[in-house]
């Protein structure tokens, strides 16, 4: 299978950038609060003020995040039969940051792709995807609309409804046991 996975908050910590926009804008914002995808509407300032901010720790941001539990174990186990590859909007002048991070983690990986777009069909088609792992909502009903599986990777901010091409999954264990199920359901056919 070619599986296409997402990196900021689904094999990283969702709120990693919590800290560092709490010391920047002198804030209390906790895990809780962040029930939208949108993060300058969170902490309450303009989406300038927000794209400042980050222009300015955005690679060592990417650099320092935490893995999420079990994600290094379960890609690496569903690396060794299918091909894994890191679709990402992060914009390219990130695309060294993210090889030396998924590097530093020894995250296997057959390839990355780093869009500087949310926009994602268009190379999970190139890629001929049948699963994709996001943890945005947005991005996982645009993928599940051109007919492709999604696992949507629950956070604060995606809990809303889903169709029949998306399935919620709470952790890296979840998504290893419900992509074993498609392959067996898949050679069942």
């Amino acid at each position: 299978m070619n599986i296409c996975i997402d990196i900021d908050g689904t094999i990283t910590d969702p709120y990693y950038w919590i800290e560092s926009a709490n010391k920047y804008f002198n804030k209390n914002i906790t895990a809780d609060e962040v029930t939208q995808y949108e993060l300058h509407k969170i902490i309450g300032i303009t989406r300038d003020e927000y794209t400042d901010f980050y222009n300015k720790i955005k690679f060592e941001l990417h650099s320092e995040e935490t893995i999420r539990k079990d994600a290094l174990e379960v890609i690496q186990k569903l690396a060794e039969l299918n091909n894994i590859y890191f679709v990402t909007a992060r914009e390219k002048c990130l695309e060294i940051v993210t090889h030396k991070y998924l590097n530093k983690y020894e995250i296997p990986y057959d390839g990355v792709y780093v869009l500087g777009s949310a926009h994602k069909v268009g190379t999970a088609k190139n890629l001929n995807c049948d699963i994709f792992i996001e943890d945005s909502y947005e991005n996982a009903i645009e993928l599940s609309k051109s007919n492709f599986k999604v696992l949507l990777v629950d956070t604060n901010y995606n809990r809303l409804p889903l169709n029949q091409n998306i399935t919620r999954v709470l952790n890296w264990n979840e998504i290893y046991n419900t992509i074993e199920k498609m392959l067996l359901q898949e050679k069942a056919m």
